[in-house]
């Protein structure tokens, strides 16, 4: 597939993804029984795939962003994103194992080339610069990005927001972030979406640029409804991609991307998407 910049969250260089591999045995918490370091192979009803943990395809994400990845009343991690992982892990004969971890490890492919992971599903875009240290699976959600303002701004645009002087915030290491700075902004950058979130509500940014799909699930809260606003869709042209490790192993890379079309074809992929964002695919923004 072509990689051109096509929602969510920084590029990756070289060195940091070495940096952040040599520090990834001190990063993360799982949400099932744990990070290993000894491979095993899985296997019922497909060729054998090397994984860092046996009977377990683990999958690094970074919680919460909902309805991508998130914890439910019960504690465990549910989403648009694990549902679509869990189509290769039943077609592998393994459980899902998610281990919950900084995003910018994970877009750096620290995670993966340190055996952290076997798979990323964390809401990430496909880029030429992601791309270099990381291994993506065909497309599986267009994305785009939006901005949700206090009520009463007036602002329809970025270029309202430059125009009336509005403080405007995104998310480190995010694509959302980079767009802003091309279009000649200098965001306050927040650790993560409910950090941003937070910020809007506290009145330390009029303005935040995030990708739709969160923004629109914020929105179903009563308590952001009621005093923010969604005032643009920004089209990037962004899709996410699901990653692994540079060079990943062929048969992984091939299952997921196999499992990934037969949804789209049988109509499971649908039913995913509707559960999650109550919309046919195509029908969101």
């Amino acid at each position: 597939m072509a990689l051109s910049p096509k929602g969510r969250r920084g590029y990756a260089a070289g060195a940091l993804a070495v940096t952040a591999a040599l520090a990834l045995s001190a990063c993360g918490s799982d949400s099932g029984s744990g990070g290993a370091d000894t491979s095993a192979s899985a296997g019922s009803g497909a060729a054998a795939v090397k994984l860092v943990q046996p009977g377990k395809l683990t999958v690094c994400t970074n919680v919460p962003y909902e309805p991508f990845q998130f914890k439910d009343g019960s504690g465990n991690v549910v989403g648009f994103d694990v549902d679509i992982v869990d189509l290769a892990a039943k077609k592998l004969g393994v459980t899902q194992n998610i281990v919950d971890i900084d995003f910018a490890v994970i877009k750096s492919g620290a995670a993966m080339a340190a055996g952290k992971c076997d798979v990323a599903a964390a809401g990430m875009t496909i880029t030429p610069e992601r791309a270099q240290n990381i291994t993506f699976s065909d497309p599986y959600f267009d994305a785009t990005q939006a901005l949700l303002a206090k009520k009463g701004t007036g602002a329809k645009s970025l270029e309202d927001v430059k125009a009336k002087g509005l403080k405007l915030g995104a998310q480190a290491s995010t694509t959302g972030l980079d767009y802003a700075k091309k279009q000649g902004f200098n965001p306050t950058e927040y650790a993560d979406s409910p950090k941003e979130l937070l910020a809007l509500q506290a009145g330390q940014a009029d303005v935040i640029i995030q990708d739709l799909p969160v923004v629109l699930t914020w929105l179903k809260k009563p308590e952001v409804a009621e005093k923010f606003e969604l005032i643009a869709s920004l089209d990037t042209g962004e899709q996410y991609g699901i990653g692994m490790k540079k060079d990943a192993d062929p048969t992984l890379v091939k299952t997921i991307n196999e499992e990934l079309a037969k949804a789209k074809q049988d109509g499971t992929y649908e039913k995913i998407y509707m559960k999650w964002f109550g919309k046919k695919p195509g029908e969101l923004g």
